[in-house]
């Protein structure tokens, strides 16, 4: 029996080798804790994209807003350029008349008090464009067209103060001659200058103030008077509009008897004596 009690000793070591290893198993199960632990605190990291998702969100929400088309009614005074500016407009005012072409019309400088136009909106031209080729043609010719009238149209107003610049006349016999065969041409009134001025030299000399005071037109209480000897009923009969009213005005005189000279001779140049 007391050799089977020495026998039972080594189970006290067991034991403490077992407590021991309990000791051990416990500093192994500590290991699972700590795993435990790290495992656990493993989701945290995805929380981060769950709180950066709802301000991604916010700055589409943000984004939307700012490319949705706004309106804008029109008052009295603005253009499209002003508020193509107000409104920070991309590509200005051309972008904004080619979003608004059916509100505004075909005169982009045109706009009417009250109309609601559209600010971001996609040009109705563009979608006309991809539907109809012939309608973009139709487009560019339009544009191109406007185009013209507008560079156009300074130049054709233009042309008749730089042509009454160019057009002066010397106060002389020659220059009285050629402003009237000008003023003969206005009114279909024939005749040339050596026509004329052969006529004038025969009847006055070049003296736009000669008068026939012995004459029978003369004795009648009717003398001849200016450059072509024209006696006045002649000359209201046959005064030309827009010349002066006095016979004696070289140019009135001209014009007048060349207008009788056409009527009754077919032209001053087939008058070659006293008419």
């Amino acid at each position: 029996m007391p050799a089977q009690g020495k026998h039972r000793r080594p189970k006290s070591t067991s034991l403490g080798r077992g407590l021991a290893a309990v000791t051990t198993g416990g500093a192994v199960l500590a290991l699972p804790v700590i795993g435990a632990t790290s495992a656990f605190a493993a989701p945290a990291p995805a929380a981060a994209p769950q709180a950066v998702a709802p301000a991604a969100v916010v700055a589409q929400a943000n984004s939307a807003a700012k490319a949705a088309p706004a309106k804008h009614s029109v008052v009295a005074g603005e253009t499209l350029s002003k508020i193509a500016r107000e409104h920070s407009v991309s590509g200005g005012w051309k972008k904004l008349y080619e979003g608004n072409r059916k509100i505004v019309g075909s005169n982009p400088d045109l706009i009417h008090p009250g109309i609601k136009l559209v600010i971001g909106a996609k040009s109705a031209a563009s979608s006309d464009d991809k539907a109809s080729p012939s309608a973009a043609r139709g487009a560019s010719a339009d544009r191109a067209d406007r185009s013209e009238r507008i560079e156009a149209a300074p130049v054709a107003k233009a042309a008749p103060a730089a042509e009454k610049k160019a057009v002066t006349y010397t106060n002389d016999l020659d220059g009285w001659i050629k402003e009237s065969l000008a003023v003969m041409a206005e009114q279909g009134i024939p005749g040339t200058y050596e026509g004329i001025h052969r006529n004038i030299m025969r009847e006055s000399s070049g003296n736009p103030a000669a008068i026939n005071n012995w004459d029978s037109n003369a004795v009648k209480g009717t003398p001849s008077k200016g450059l072509l000897q024209v006696i006045d009923p002649t000359f209201q009969a046959y005064h030309v509009p827009g010349t002066s009213t006095d016979s004696y005005d070289p140019v009135a005189n001209i014009t007048a008897a060349c207008n009788y000279a056409a009527d009754r001779y077919g032209s001053i140049d087939n008058v070659f004596g006293a008419y």
